[in-house]
């Protein structure tokens, strides 16, 4: 990283500067920022540096296998004072209507650096031909997207994202706006289900329906199905990207630690796959107070917590039923099976509490089906958008 890569902002004493994946030192740099930046915040749980580095590796991580993506770090006096990402999805919609992607930010709470920050992102999105911006995308919106701007009083769970308060006011003082708002839901699965919720769940199931765990035997089946599902489930709602081959496989093989077959099920009508949900025991709350290392106790510690002592919470982050199916009678009684699927079993794991998310604002029938189950939204994350 020379002085002559390096972007001037109106500070002189700052500097931003454009960071290579196949540097690893300043890749070292750019994910532990955040490390240093939340440490005062009880919230705040530092992710697994081993995940960080996989996920923002173009070698690991399929993503850049469809994407471009630069990553700046703003350096003053030598020290690291915040970070970003820039990046153009060609699957992505947004790109087809000119719209680019930014993401990872960070940053101490100083208007300069945000804004030299920005600067350089929009540049380079100007660049690719982008006409707006729009983010965060943690790269992608299949993988950590949104800002927290409400709920910052309780810790995330795994695989979302915890932003500090002053960062969207950072934000909008740069000109960008809401583009789309995105909930989690809170729910108590030791709460009896509703009433009606329980007399339709107790209708006996026609023939031709099924309902199933996952097949461990047949994983790899399954998370094919789970993809397909997923794809055909969420085609046409906004922002969408569809999960390519790789990205299914890099799935698989990264959660496979994490699922519990009992906590993931399958509903099928005359042999075909119609509607999946997964539950996760929440990675976060077994790995809160590691720093980020698994060295050299914390491995024997998050087995333990994950295998021996168990969680007591957990997160949704993946259901769908096939667009063909979403109607009538069974569209109807679909989603309860599968969340119902799911509740028992995590009861039975000794789980309390789950997180619904993410759930699109405008989601009407999906937001309507956490509440009808007694669910509460307790956190909102924020989509961003500007024209440049």
């Amino acid at each position: 990283m020379s002085a002559a890569e390096a972007l001037a902002p109106r500070d002189a004493s700052l500097r931003v500067v454009p960071v290579s994946p196949d540097d690893k030192a300043a890749m070292a740099r750019f994910i532990r920022l955040p490390y240093r930046i939340n440490a005062g915040d009880p919230n705040w749980v530092p992710p697994l540096l081993m995940e960080r580095e996989e996920s923002l590796s173009p070698a690991k991580n399929p993503f850049f296998g469809h994407a471009e993506v630069q990553f700046f770090l703003a350096v003053r006096d030598g020290r690291d004072v915040g970070r970003i990402s820039a990046q153009v999805d060609k699957l992505s919609p947004l790109t087809a209507d000119g719209v680019g992607c930014f993401g990872m930010i960070c940053a101490e709470d100083d208007p300069d650096i945000f804004a030299a920050l920005f600067e350089a992102a929009e540049a380079w999105l100007r660049a690719k031909g982008m006409r707006a911006a729009q983010g965060p995308f943690n790269l992608s919106i299949n993988e950590e997207m949104g800002l927290l701007v409400a709920g910052h009083d309780t810790p995330p769970v795994m695989m979302m994202p915890h932003d500090q308060p002053y960062v969207a006011r950072r934000i909008e003082a740069l000109g960008y706006a809401k583009a789309k708002d995105v909930y989690a839901y809170w729910y108590d699965i030791r709460k009896e289900l509703p009433k009606y919720v329980r007399q339709m769940l107790e209708r006996k199931l026609p023939g031709q329906v099924v309902l199933r765990k996952l097949d461990m035997k047949n994983y790899a089946r399954d998370v094919r199905y789970l993809t397909e599902i997923f794809n055909d489930a969420w085609m046409g709602n906004w922002g969408f990207v569809p999960l390519t081959d790789a990205e299914t496989e890099h799935l698989a093989t990264s959660l496979r630690p994490l699922v519990v077959a009992d906590m993931v099920w399958f509903v099928e009508i005359d042999g075909e796959p119609a509607a999946f949900g997964v539950c996760l025991p929440n990675l976060n709350e077994a790995i809160r107070d590691l720093g980020g290392s698994l060295f050299p106790l914390g491995w024997a510690k998050l087995l333990w917590r994950l295998k021996v002592s168990g969680v007591k919470t957990a997160r949704v982050p993946l259901m769908g039923v096939r667009q063909k199916f979403q109607v009538g009678l069974s569209g109807g009684i679909l989603p309860f099976l599968v969340i119902n699927g799911m509740r028992e079993n995590a009861i039975k794991r000794g789980i309390e509490f789950v997180e619904l998310s993410w759930i699109l604002e405008d989601n009407l029938p999906m937001r309507k089906i956490n509440e009808r189950i007694g669910s509460i939204p307790y956190k909102t994350y924020r989509i961003y958008g500007k024209a440049l």
